[in-house]
């Protein structure tokens, strides 16, 4: 007869394969290489405990394609696997990585305004100014005007770039 109550008491065992280990290891080690690569200011963003502070304070110092650099990248993984908040480091890892994202689709975002201004006109240019009340209606009707005639004259586009970066300056989100 089997004894139930040493089964219910034993706790269950969570089976780990090597390849996940392996898996898991080589993530960290990839992180602390990004981390180590950032410069002090958006490093400063991470919340690193004293050893890794160290560490990445070392790494600086290391040149990046020397051997004692490599050793040192596998030293970070290691704190980093006995790191208590990984899950802080790699979302505060996540957002650094998505701002420049986030700035391209901004500026894709400011490209297809500039490119909708000068086919519409004023209809767009009145749309706009309802978004922001800051746009200056007579700016962008004359860059939009000098944009059109470059274009249709085959000039350089510079009312074109200042036309975006005019938008540049008030669109930001």
């Amino acid at each position: 007869m089997v004894d139930k109550s040493h089964d219910q008491n034993q706790e269950e065992i969570i089976y780990v394969s090597r390849a996940e280990l392996k898996r898991d290891a080589k993530e960290l080690h990839q992180l602390g290489e990004e981390i180590a690569k950032l410069g002090k200011k958006q490093r400063a963003t991470i919340p690193l405990n004293d050893d890794l502070q160290e560490a990445m304070t070392l790494a600086d110092k290391l040149a990046p394609k020397k051997e004692a650099y490599r050793r040192h990248l596998n030293y970070i993984a290691k704190c980093l696997r006995l790191a208590d908040n990984i899950d802080d480091i790699t979302h505060a890892m996540n957002v650094i990585k998505n701002k420049h994202q986030q700035g391209n689709v901004l500026l894709h975002k400011i490209e297809h305004l500039r490119d909708e201004i000068i086919a519409s006109g004023d209809d767009k240019i009145n749309q706009l100014i309802v978004e922001y009340e800051d746009c200056d209606r007579q700016k962008l009707r004359q860059l939009m005007r000098q944009a059109r005639k470059e274009q249709s004259q085959e000039k350089p586009a510079k009312a074109y770039r200042e036309l975006f970066q005019y938008l540049k300056t008030f669109i930001h989100e």
